[in-house]
């Protein structure tokens, strides 16, 4: 042994082994950090390292065999000794070679991963430490406006305000948050606010290895936030290495408002407009928006924001010409103001698709809005719901999904998706996304609904709905959400049979608190008149349809477009006889939104059409409607149509017999 380590030393091999092994780790380390510049995928950069490994021993045993000299690169003079030594020294030296490499792969090969930085970010609720506690809503307002200079970076994956909220309040491991939301970096900050004196204390944590990456302070007049947020903007997107387009930079520095007061009023309406089901609370973020917009006629943002509220608002609680016009004029002045905003888009999007059922027109205006804002959970919403009614259902379960991955804590993304799961009758799918919401807030009215009605649709079971009930009871609620639930218990009662129970929910829910909500107030009178019905006691059904039948025609003179409205008021018209009347107002609900039109919407008109035919005895048309609904996504199920009483006077009709029978096979 003693003679080949003095051939190693005398043939200067140990000199290139070290050599070799130095130049290999540089190596090694700038491909770590130049691959992922390049885009280059990860074997590319385990290539490099093998080959590096492989040419370990190559080159010990070109050491051996070679040596560097003045007169250039000759052959390293062999000393005598006995061939057996010469050739065993040969092995010796090719067996360490491979044992080094061998063992530098095992540390090595595992690693050999290029430090691609994962380029996503979640931002974090900023704690208020003013000693004004009113100031939260500012505090809210920085967080808000960093996250949506962030959004609009295309690099980066940047996870929605709605889904860091949950985290307010607590302080949970940084590495269970990246793991939670799906991002390898946190901001987290707080704010002060005194008078016009602004300070805040902001830092940048890698949430894989809890270390801070930067940090920084900031203490500023009011006027100088926008300048804060952009510049933390930079700061961040420099430390994930994001590229900025010029179109991105302008974007980012661009100043919403100069008046200090109207982003004040800005910041309360956007923290107020979150509450998508309080109607109070809207109302209220109408009122912050007018006064953003009085204090600065040119705040294109507070326009575009103000606009999608009272889409929203059109969609949901009050759908009047009125609105709608609101809606499209606020819509318009943003986009005059600025063009290039997407937020613009956005809104005028929600107008078309919200004010006018106009998709095709709604989805360009989505579509320019995502390219603006592709970190914006909205606009993959928006998109995904456009593609759905058009059909393009595989489109738009994809757009739904990449808006669950940017908002994965909101539990409004994962109903939109369980609705598609559910028309496509994939309830395996279905029921998953809803747990997952259902995870978020065991409490949340609006998944246990959805949970109850996919129950009910697959497998006519009302215990889900009576576990919902019971899980909401104990739960504070406003008298929005007491009539909601009081309204699914009589829904629920109805289609139990139980019309006594149904009755008195349905007539318990006072008239002064629906009223607000003209819809909600006419489907009591209608749930009034079935159950009535149901229970032979035909003078006070026929009492409360008519009422039923004014609150609806006072409806459509607001809204003549309402196809909902228009079925509703055709279902009204069959119970109390008027065939004729009734099937003009099936005919027009058809015409104002065909499945042709909207593959989403217009099954459940064309279900209420079939509603309205059964009433009036056509059973054929009715089963003929069925079977088409049967056959294509739609909420129409097999067993919906066994438990739902509506469909009772075509039960003893082989043909609806037959029907069940054809695609219960299927099921």
């Amino acid at each position: 042994m003693s003679g080949f380590f003095e051939e190693v030393q005398r043939r200067k091999v140990y000199r290139v082994a070290a050599a070799y092994i130095i130049a290999a780790g540089f190596i090694i380390q700038i491909g770590s950090a130049v691959f992922p510049a390049w885009e280059l995928p990860n074997w590319t950069f385990r290539l490099v390292v093998v080959l590096l490994l492989i040419g370990f021993p190559i080159s010990l045993i070109l050491a051996w065999a070679y040596d560097v000299t003045p007169q250039g690169i000759r052959a390293t003079p062999t000393i005598a000794a006995p061939g057996s030594h010469r050739r065993r020294n040969v092995i010796m030296l090719v067996a360490t070679g491979v044992i080094i490499s061998i063992a530098a792969g095992f540390f090595l090969l595992p690693r050999a991963a290029a430090r691609k930085i994962d380029k996503s970010i979640a931002v974090l609720p900023f704690e208020n430490l003013s000693d004004e506690k009113e100031n939260a809503y500012f505090a809210d307002g920085i967080q808000d406006d960093i996250l949506t200079n962030l959004s609009k970076i295309g690099e980066l994956k940047v996870i929605s305000r709605t889904s860091v909220m949950s985290f307010r309040g607590h302080a949970p491991n940084v590495r269970d948050i990246g793991k939670a939301l799906g991002v390898s970096t946190i901001l987290e900050g707080s704010v002060r606010r005194a008078g016009n004196r602004v300070r805040v204390n902001v830092q940048l944590i890698d949430a894989t290895t809890d270390e801070h990456i930067w940090a920084n302070d900031y203490d500023r007049d009011l006027t100088d936030v926008f300048a804060i947020q952009t510049d933390l903007a930079q700061k961040i997107t420099d430390a994930l290495q994001a590229k900025l387009s010029p179109a991105e930079q302008s974007r980012m520095e661009r100043k919403p408002t100069e008046n200090g007061e109207a982003y004040l009023a800005f910041v309360q309406a956007h923290n107020l407009q979150g509450a998508l089901e309080d109607f109070g609370k809207l109302k209220q973020s109408e009122q912050m928006y007018e006064r953003a917009i009085q204090l600065d006629p040119n705040f294109a943002l507070a326009l575009a924001c103000y606009s999608q509220l009272q889409s929203w608002i059109v969609h949901t609680f009050d759908p009047t010409r009125e609105r709608r016009e609101k809606a499209r004029t606020l819509a318009e002045r943003a986009l005059q103001l600025q063009s290039d905003l997407p937020e613009t888009h956005l809104a005028l999007g929600y107008s078309y698709y919200y004010g006018d059922n106009n998709y095709d027109a709604a989805l360009r205006e989505f579509e320019i809005a995502r390219q603006g804002l592709p970190n914006e959970s909205d606009a993959y919403l928006a998109i995904g719901a456009i593609q759905r009614r058009q059909g393009k259902w595989a489109e738009s379960t994809a757009n739904l999904e990449k808006a669950v991955s940017l908002n994965p804590k909101d539990i409004w993304p994962l109903q939109n998706l369980t609705f598609n799961y559910g028309m496509l009758r994939n309830y395996d799918a279905a029921n998953k996304t809803i747990d997952r919401a259902l995870a978020l807030d065991p409490n949340a009215l609006g998944p246990w609904e959805v949970k109850s009605k996919l129950a009910i649709a697959e497998k006519g079971d009302f215990s889900v709905a009576e576990k919902g009930f019971t899980a909401v009871k104990s739960i504070p609620m406003n008298n929005q959400e007491k009539l909601r639930i009081a309204g699914a218990r009589a829904d629920v009662f109805l289609l139990e049979r139980k019309y006594k129970e149904g009755l008195r929910e349905a007539e318990s829910l006072p008239d002064d608190l629906l009223a607000p909500i003209p819809a909600a107030l006419c489907g009591k009178y209608y749930l009034i008149g079935f159950a009535r019905k149901a229970l032979q006691d035909e003078s006070g059904a026929g009492a409360a349809l008519l009422k039923a039948k004014d609150l609806v025609e006072a409806q459509l003179k607001e809204s003549p477009d309402a196809a909902d409205m228009h079925v509703q008021l055709a279902k009204v018209l069959a119970y109390l006889g008027d065939k004729d009347a009734a099937l003009a107002e099936a005919r027009r609900a058809s015409e104002l939104l065909p499945e042709s039109k909207d593959a989403f919407g217009g099954p459940e008109i064309a279900a209420g059409v079939a509603e309205v035919h059964a009433i009036l005895g056509d059973n054929g048309r009715a089963i003929e409607i069925l079977d088409g609904l049967l056959g294509r996504p739609s909420t129409v199920t097999v067993q919906g149509l066994k438990v739902n009483p509506i469909w009772d006077p075509l039960r003893t009709d082989p043909r609806f017999q037959a029907l069940l029978n054809k695609y219960g096979a299927k099921t």
